[in-house]
């Protein structure tokens, strides 16, 4: 190992949405931001990429060099029939998004904005160094006062530092790229009849199709072929169409500690991701920005008491603003996946059901506001 040292104000590991979020508002800020990505960037990730367009309040440059489409409309079905549409609202759509797109435009206006990003580095070792961190990787050594932890589904960080849950829970999902014409490319489409104890997605892109199949209940994963073989001839495609990745969606499952001294965990690192819906980038995208500014207050902090004030305040903050809808919509996923079709009566095809779920698509409601209605149905008129 080289005995190089590099010092930072914060160290990100991870350039997704989440930590390139994180990193070019601390760079904003004036920060000495160094980014580290394991990968090399642009690179692939499994995600239907479905976000409400509402992020793009966020960040101050244009997100749409990085949207293949803008969805005007869901459309939601029990077994490719009885079809529910749902109309976005003008002001906020539902945008489609490639993640190796959205994710590298966010890194370069990290890098624009005075960040250092290092891809195809992948860390090896991140330990307390005194009231700082010390990180070992591709043989160096890299010193920061606080780092942010956004290495993904899989993080080897955020568990043994306490961040997060210590068990987190996985949906079992399998993600289908297909490239192909696209029929309907301002319609988004959810399908709860094929999946037993979870539901299908399939989402427009420039040039094709992002489909998904995800298992929110139990852990017992879905035959995705066998569903598939079903859901892609809907849609004028090969009923073996598509190459099929597993990609596990780590779900929020409670309320946990964001924080620790001197770090912050974000997006899917955290936990994030919305267990009724599988909605991941606005929670990704929030998580970063809102640590940024937890960050940024604790490195301008006079004491110890500000500054570990300041890091307490994300963990509040993100609950506040994400984690109450997921405690609703964690209740809500828990009751609709085990009776299902009586969960598409109840919950999707009641007349208020499409606005109320364009609402919480597009970021204007969350779970809170329309949950103890919708689980009490669905416990007590399932006849």
């Amino acid at each position: 190992m080289s005995a190089s040292a590099h010092v930072h104000d914060v160290i990100v590991i991870g350039a997704g949405a989440a930590g390139s979020a994180a990193a070019y508002h601390l760079a904003a800020r004036g920060r000495r931001v160094l980014l580290v990505e394991a990968q090399a960037l642009p690179r692939y990730k499994p995600c239907g990429g479905g976000m409400a367009a509402s992020v793009q309040k966020l960040f101050p440059f244009d997100l749409q060099p990085a949207v293949d489409q803008v969805i005007t409309q869901v459309r939601f079905t029990w077994c490719l029939e009885d079809p529910v549409i749902a109309v976005l609202p003008g002001d906020s759509p539902f945008w489609i998004v490639q993640r190796s797109k959205l994710d590298n435009h966010l890194a370069q206006q990290a890098v624009a904005a005075g960040a250092e990003l290092l891809d195809r580095t992948e860390v090896t070792a991140l330990t307390r160094d005194g009231d700082g961190w010390s990180l070992e990787a591709s043989g160096h050594v890299y010193r920061s006062r606080a780092v942010v932890i956004a290495d993904g589904s899989d993080s080897r960080f955020a568990a043994p530092l306490g961040l997060g849950p210590a068990r987190p829970r996985f949906a079992a999902a399998v993600a289908v790229d297909v490239d192909a014409e696209v029929l309907e490319p301002e319609t988004a489409r959810f399908e709860f009849g094929l999946v037993r104890h979870g539901f299908c997605w399939a989402f427009p892109r420039q040039g094709g199709y992002s489909i998904g199949v995800g298992t929110f209940v139990g852990r017992e994963a879905a035959d995705a072929d066998a569903v598939l073989a079903q859901l892609l001839p809907s849609l004028g495609l090969p009923a073996d169409a598509g190459l099929r990745r597993s990609s596990p969606l780590r779900v929020w499952d409670g309320h946990h500690p964001l924080h620790t001294a001197g770090a912050v965990v974000v997006g899917d690192a955290a936990s994030l991701c919305d267990p009724f819906l599988a909605e991941g980038l606005r929670p990704a995208l929030m998580s970063g920005v809102k640590a940024a500014e937890a960050m940024d207050r604790y490195l301008a902090a006079p004491d110890a008491q500000s500054a570990s004030a300041a890091l307490e305040g994300y963990t509040a903050t993100m609950r506040a603003n994400w984690g109450e809808s997921m405690a609703w919509g964690s209740r809500i996923a828990q009751v609709f996946y085990r009776v299902p079709k009586v969960g598409y009566q109840l919950g999707i095809k009641r007349p208020t059901a499409p606005q109320r779920i364009a609402q919480i698509l597009s970021g204007e409601m969350g779970y809170g506001d329309i949950a103890q209605r919708v689980v009490k149905r669905l416990l007590f008129q399932r006849g």
